[in-house]
């Protein structure tokens, strides 16, 4: 049996996995790539990255009524990025995260209003500590705003099916291994990408050139934001909860900030990075990390007074 730590340190990197998203999908928009062209060969690299694993992994026998509820679990998945995407091209970039960054407090009602498990004083000084931190970190102080209500819906709704998504992958077929369970999450969020951008499809055609023009994106996106988190959560969640999960996902904003940095050479003010900060101080705090340190530390006080 896996210790706590180790559980939470793998939702904690399948955040990071989403905060690497949003700076590859800007990338593929300035090459002229469409939201239609990045988010479907996204998923579809995605799902064949994913049931490639599956026949060599260790598999249970699924009945169809449990294939399916995974398989529903997967819709919000695709949704998120289909939502997430679309905000991207419509405000900017450090509101469409701050937006998204809502899962933060959304995922802990799911878990209040649905389970009656009510979040704890630390767990929503956590919360808070992290909504702080997304504000400065987001910029939202420093930039000139082009907030339209068709941009901020869209990223809201992004938000809430990520919180759903979150939430489903810890509560679903807790037992089913997690290669499996992955590839049937993928499969979800495949078919409803697929539908919302078949009419697109139809009318405007896919060329091969195109297709392997955009290929690159689309592998790197498949593997970071369909491949990964559904797997790292799969495993982490269950064992977390999806109150504590949602703020150990919350490692996506540092990460999106730090690959804007690197990647698209933004600037990142230290007001920023004081967000940044926040951000992991409040992760911390909702895992208990600083508790534990401070429960540590009274520990050694104690030993060297009695010694």
């Amino acid at each position: 049996m896996k210790p706590i730590w180790f559980y939470s340190l793998l939702v904690f990197l399948g955040g990071c996995c989403f905060g690497l998203l949003s700076t590859f999908v800007k990338l593929a928009y300035t090459n002229g790539f469409t939201l239609a062209q990045v988010t479907g060969l996204q998923f579809l690299f995605g799902l064949l990255l994913i049931w490639v694993f599956v026949p060599f992994v260790k598999k249970d026998q699924l009945t169809n009524s449990l294939k399916t509820k995974v398989f529903l679990s997967g819709l919000p998945m695709g949704l998120t990025g289909v939502f997430y995407y679309q905000s991207l091209q419509t405000i900017d970039a450090s509101i469409a995260i701050i937006l998204l960054f809502q899962f933060v407090w959304i995922g802990s009602l799911l878990e209040w209003f649905i389970d009656r498990k009510k979040p704890n004083q630390l767990r929503i000084m956590a919360i808070g500590t992290c909504m702080i931190g997304s504000i400065l970190a987001g910029g939202f102080f420093m930039s000139s705003l082009e907030l339209t209500w068709y941009g901020t819906i869209w990223g809201l709704l992004a938000a809430m099916s990520f919180s759903a998504f979150i939430y489903l992958s810890g509560k679903v077929a807790q037992t089913v291994p997690a290669i499996q369970k992955s590839a049937w999450l993928t499969a979800g969020g495949f078919v409803v990408v697929f539908i919302i951008f078949l009419p697109t499809y139809i009318r405007e055609g896919f060329p091969l050139e195109t297709m392997i023009a955009v290929a690159p994106y689309g592998l790197f996106l498949g593997l970071f934001g369909v491949l990964l988190p559904p797997l790292l959560f799969s495993i982490g969640m269950p064992k977390v909860g999806g109150g504590l999960g949602t703020i150990l996902s919350s490692s996506e904003l540092p990460v999106a900030i730090l690959m804007s940095t690197i990647i698209l050479k933004e600037t990142v003010s230290v007001v920023q990075w004081i967000g940044v900060v926040i951000i992991l101080v409040g992760i911390a705090l909702g895992n208990g990390v600083l508790s534990q340190l401070v429960g540590l530390r009274k520990t050694r006080i104690s030993v060297i007074k009695n010694s």
